[in-house]
């Protein structure tokens, strides 16, 4: 093979591995446009119904620790096969379930390979691509982190409206097949580990903590945040941490070498993510919150509103890919974080007479923002280490992206609810003295609340994401080397 051709040997293999990883977290956000048509189909409560996502959401966050060592340990190729076919089976019982129970056990399944698919697929990339294309590989994978959030709800809506709900787990069905397929065909095999004992200490304290943390996160704002139950869990996920610590630090094979923080750009990367995915998320849950809240369009509308955004991100993130490969993450990191703070303050001015233009316009700037904040972190967290510690430094930053994402939103969902009584107090003498009825009055209170309260999140949304900077100041250019691919056999 020649060095021309090894140095494009890697492209293949790499776009083949992003279908699994796209669909996984494609299927975070595409059950939720369907959820009001669950509740009526199966005839049962919204708060039964949530579990179907909430399940999902858990089981994947408790399953990411063990990729690491199921790759080491039974090689990464048929892991990801594994997963792949673990996702698609759970795709077909979604399709196939005839109440809301064999449902939620049917998303618990599919979770259970999607947890595996991202982290293992990261790990695939740091083991394949050549170290000075590195950044345009992470730009590629990045189409997978930030496209697919936001496709969700467009194929989702249109999937519930014109075709039927169960088709947003049968369109999984072929496409999982034909990922397996090529996967199988044009995926290197990769070098294992000797077998290594299961850290089980490490392995059941991680569990523990990851489920009752992504619980209490989720719960935590409809169950009161001083209630027993999320009080409780909480604690349970701290104890849970210090045990996990415990073995972690002590063991020479543990679950996860938490070692892998000495290296700066990994810790200082995951920093600066954990804090730009509060302003990710800020814009993909509240903007089709207000959409569909206040001005009342459908689940399709409003997708197609996010839509062109997530595209320009998609488009951007194989060229800042390449810039990050000659100038390193710093200085795109810098103007990510700065862009994305100035386009998430604009939605701070958002209002009902907001036209939607306008509003698509903002989510194409802050998909251009994203984009150079979020390749940057990634591409410098894996970059750092080396390739034997590359399943756990994927590992561990697909949890704190998790766990970063459902605390953002508990967080800001904390300040939408305690800043909704003061607004509706300070309009009610000026929505009564415009003469209209009691209902009227009480709807309008209601509206221009809820418009103001989503303004304070973005407010505060805004300030939290230029924290971002400090973290990105600490980040630098790695030395290249290894800059061909080595020959593996497929």
């Amino acid at each position: 093979m020649t060095k021309d051709n090894a140095q494009k040997a890697w492209i293949l293999p790499i776009l083949v591995a992003l279908i699994g990883g796209f669909m996984s977290i494609l299927d975070s956000s595409i059950v939720n446009v369907a959820l009001s048509t669950m509740i009526t189909v199966y005839h049962t409560t919204p708060s039964d119904i949530e579990w179907v996502v909430t399940v999902y959401m858990l089981t994947l966050g408790v399953v990411i620790p063990f990729s690491g060592w199921a790759g080491d340990t039974f090689g990464y190729k048929k892991v990801y096969l594994f997963a792949l076919a673990m996702f698609t089976f759970g795709s077909l019982l979604c399709t196939i379930s005839w109440s809301v129970d064999t449902l939620i056990a049917a998303r618990v399944v599919q979770a259970l390979g999607g947890g595996l698919l991202m982290p293992t697929m990261m790990t695939m990339v740091k083991r394949i691509v050549p170290k000075n294309n590195f950044g345009t590989a992470m730009g590629i994978v990045g189409v997978a982190l930030l496209i697919a959030p936001a496709l969700g709800p467009t194929i989702g809506g249109y999937l519930v409206e014109y075709v039927g709900w169960k088709w947003i787990f049968t369109i999984n069905l072929p496409i999982g097949v034909l990922a397996i397929v090529l996967c199988a065909l044009f995926l290197p095999q990769f070098e294992r580990k000797p077998a290594v004992k299961l850290d089980w200490g490490g392995a059941i304290s991680a569990v523990v903590m990851l489920f009752c943390l992504l619980l209490a996160l989720s719960k935590g704002n409809d169950w009161g945040w001083a209630s027993p139950s999320t009080l409780s869990l909480l604690a349970v996920s701290v104890l849970a941490f210090a045990v996990f610590l415990l073995f972690e630090l002590r063991l020479k094979n543990p679950l996860l070498h938490l070692r892998i923080f000495r290296y700066r750009n990994f810790s200082a990367a995951n920093i600066m993510a954990c804090i730009t995915t509060v302003g990710l998320f800020s814009g993909i849950f509240y903007v089709p919150l207000f959409l569909q809240t206040v001005k009342g369009l459908g689940a399709l509308e409003t997708g197609l509103i996010m839509l062109p955004g997530a595209l320009a991100s998609g488009l951007l993130m194989p060229l800042i890919g390449k810039l990050y490969d000659r100038v390193g993450p710093k200085p795109l990191a810098i103007i990510g974080i700065i862009s994305l703070t100035v386009t998430t303050f604009q939605l701070h001015g958002m209002d009902i007479n907001t036209d939607n233009t306008t509003i698509l316009w903002w989510m194409v700037l802050r998909g251009v923002s994203m984009a150079f904040a979020s390749v940057p972190a990634q591409a410098a967290a894996i970059d750092s280490v080396a390739d034997k510690e590359a399943g756990d430094a994927t590992a561990i930053t697909n949890i704190l992206s998790r766990v970063s994402g459902s605390l953002g939103i508990a967080a800001l969902t904390s300040v939408l609810t305690a800043r909704l009584p003061g607004h509706a107090a300070a309009v009610t003498a000026q929505i009564t003295a415009a003469g209209l009825s009691a209902a009227e009055a009480a709807q309008k209170i209601q509206g221009l609340a809820f418009v103001r309260s989503l303004d304070d999140v973005f407010l505060v949304a805004s300030v939290l994401t230029v924290a971002g900077i400090l973290p990105a100041l600490f980040l630098q250019k790695e030395k290249k080397a290894n800059t061909e691919i080595p020959v593996v056999e497929l």
